[in-house]
């Protein structure tokens, strides 16, 4: 029996920009579009969907490199932060506009010709849409997310997939940042093409397989971002961070006085000495449990408000 396809449904490259926690800046990925496509052909996708934060040049940069393979096709992406949480548009030809509201947002994604998918809907530490999902023409909802080890987050997007069977094509999405958190989980579909991937979702004939990446994956990640971040603020203090059309990420790091770029050069090997990002590992792991926990404490009387709206919406015919 020939195998099935298979699809990552959500990928990020250098094209993501950065982020912020407090007074602190990283970047959300250091990674080339084109390293991205290297690393999925090697773990078999056949289909590699790049959404980078509010931006889809990146997807057509890894579109252009992918076409001297014959094994792999890319789906340029966008995750979006609406006002009120993210949504990934999938076969865009052009970025959507953030922080409109979701249903502006699935709007300009489907006249686009485009898809759009709700990830880590019920996230309990990242923006996700939550209960909105059922107000929306959404075409997928991930179930699985590789950025999610906690106990509740896929957790809950699958228990509600499952209370409303045939509502939403399933799938699942590495959210790989980077080399080290990537491959663990995919979507497969019937068919090796992205053609046949959009059919199978608007069929919602998908299949979410995988588990998410180990939390040592993630810590390998913010460490990635530091080493990755600490090498382009040096070549930029010695004005050789050539611009990129479209890359904010490049574009920022110039912006920056040179003061603060010696000094976030000095914090990345601060963070980077092993206590320092062993600690860090520490507190990441307590803090997923602690929001999983709490959520799990209520999961009962959400379960049963998941469950009334259901209803609601079938009895409205939707």
């Amino acid at each position: 029996m020939e195998r099935m396809g298979k699809a990552d449904t959500h990928v990020h490259t250098n094209y993501s920009g950065y982020n912020k926690l407090g007074p602190l800046r990283f970047p959300e990925s250091v990674i080339d579009p084109s390293v991205q496509v290297d690393l999925a052909r090697k773990n078999g996708i056949d289909v590699l969907c790049i959404t980078d934060h509010n931006e889809v040049a990146g997807g057509f940069v890894a579109e252009k490199y992918a076409k001297k393979f014959d094994d792999i096709e890319i789906v340029v992406g966008d995750e979006v932060m609406t006002d009120q949480g993210e949504i990934i548009g999938l076969w865009l030809t052009e970025k959507v506009k953030k922080f409109l509201s979701p249903e502006e947002t699935v709007d300009i994604i489907h006249e686009q010709g485009g898809l759009a998918i709700a990830p880590h809907p019920f996230s309990v530490h990242v923006d996700g849409i939550q209960e909105k999902i059922f107000e929306l023409p959404l075409e997928g909802i991930e179930i699985l997310n590789g950025g999610h080890p906690d106990r509740y987050s896929n957790m809950f997007a699958k228990k509600v997939s499952e209370m409303y069977p045939g509502r939403w094509a399933t799938t699942s999405g590495s959210d790989a940042h980077s080399v080290y958190t990537a491959g663990f989980n995919w979507t497969e579909f019937e068919g090796r093409t992205a053609e046949e991937f959009r059919k199978a979702i608007l069929n919602k004939k998908t299949v979410a397989v995988g588990e998410p990446a180990p939390v040592l994956g993630q810590v390998q990640w913010s460490m990635d971002v530091v080493a990755g971040g600490q090498k382009m603020l040096k070549k930029s203090l010695r004005h050789e961070l050539e611009e990129i059309e479209d890359n904010y990420l490049v574009q920022r790091i110039n912006e920056i006085p040179d003061v603060l770029k010696a000094l976030g050069i000095v914090g990345g090997y601060m963070y980077r000495f092993p206590p320092v990002s062993m600690f860090a590992t520490l507190l990441s792991t307590m803090y997923l449990r602690h929001k999983a926990s709490v959520a799990l404490k209520n999961i009962d009387e959400r379960t049963e408000k998941v469950k009334a709206l259901i209803e609601e919406m079938k009895k409205n015919g939707i």
